[in-house]
């Protein structure tokens, strides 16, 4: 009996003294996959990991505790890494990142960020406008609604790791104090621009260097999509936009992309549209982020998009992007 103690003592001794590996060892596999490797990206850190010619991978990182991205060749996503993590990441290369999975040590942090990271996406958190423009009750109700939800996520994920909670609460605060804090300035800046307000004009040159103006397509609806070749969010939409042109070609609709580019970079803008093929009306706005029509709509990120009617009155400030499902559901109610 005395030495079964013993060594149940020896193995519990043992067990307290290993420590974690100072390392992280990633593996998985994806499917539908053609790929020779995959990209992890962090501070001043990249990552080349060999995928096999039957999806899997496998390697180790010496990482700086925090978020990384993974990049498949075509599009990226977030992973929280920390040295001592032994994790399984698996996904599909047709559906990237929306199929991710996540096994072992370091996936509960992992699975709570991705569905934070869907919950902002779902309740458009980045559009704030949308938010700034609703009167004050409804504002501070969305608020708290929108704080109870974001906490309720937080506290029911259990074993996350403690650093990443204390990140998420700071994080969580700040954006609810950001809201409060902005709300009168904002809203100010966008009660004036309602649904059925004319729209603030633009005549701004194309392509090919003509000047469009709003006045120009009085008799159409004109949707609206204010970007600039630097922004990957925007750049994203350009495939759902081109689709929306196509689909609705001959209809009394007119796409018109606004860019914010520079003029010392209207090379480049130029370059981009004969290189992606962009459709629609291509114009350029004279004072990027000073411009005139920007300015006038207090836009501060981008991409933003607006839908105005025949007569250039504002059906929807922020209306939904091409990538949004509910854009077809707005375009349909209307006489095109």
């Amino acid at each position: 009996m005395k030495k079964i103690m013993m060594l149940l003592a020896v193995i519990a001794l043992a067990s307290c003294n290993q420590k974690p590996n100072p390392y992280v060892t990633l593996q998985g596999h994806i499917a539908n996959s053609d790929l020779d490797s995959i990209v992890i990206l962090g501070r001043n850190f990249e990552k080349h990991i060999k995928v096999n010619s039957d999806g899997s991978f496998k390697d180790t990182l010496k990482v700086t505790d925090g978020f990384h991205g993974i990049n498949n060749g075509a599009s990226q996503s977030f992973l929280y890494l920390k040295n001592g993590y032994d994790m399984t990441v698996d996904f599909d290369m047709n559906s990237f990142p929306e199929s991710i999975e996540f096994s072992g040590n370091g996936s509960i942090t992992n699975e709570y960020l991705t569905m934070k990271l869907q919950f902002i996406k779902d309740e458009d958190i980045s559009n704030y406008s949308s938010f700034f423009e609703l009167e004050k009750e409804p504002f501070d109700a969305k608020i708290a609604d929108l704080k109870k939800r974001m906490d309720d996520m937080l506290n029911n994920a259990k074993g996350l790791d403690s650093a990443v909670v204390i990140m998420e609460k700071e994080a969580n605060d700040k954006m609810i104090i950001f809201f409060q804090d902005n709300y009168e300035k904002e809203h100010q800046n966008l009660i004036g621009l309602r649904k059925g307000d004319p729209s603030p004009a633009f005549n701004y040159p194309d392509k090919n260097g003509n000047n469009v103006s709003l006045a120009d397509l009085k008799g159409k609806y004109v949707y609206i999509d204010v970007w600039a070749t630097w922004c990957g969010p925007c750049k994203r939409e350009i495939p759902f936009l081109k689709e929306m042109d196509e689909e609705y070609k001959g209809k009394n609709i007119a796409f018109v992309s606004l860019s914010i580019d520079k003029m010392e970079n209207k090379e480049k803008w130029l370059k981009m549209i004969e290189e992606e093929d962009l459709k629609g009306i291509q114009i350029l706005a004279d004072k990027d982020w000073s411009s005139d029509f920007v300015t006038a709509y207090n836009i501060e990120g981008i991409p933003r998009f607006i839908l105005l009617d025949q007569e250039g009155n504002i059906v929807n400030s922020n209306a939904p992007r091409p990538s949004d499902p509910n854009l077809k559901a707005v375009l349909n109610t209307l006489e095109l």
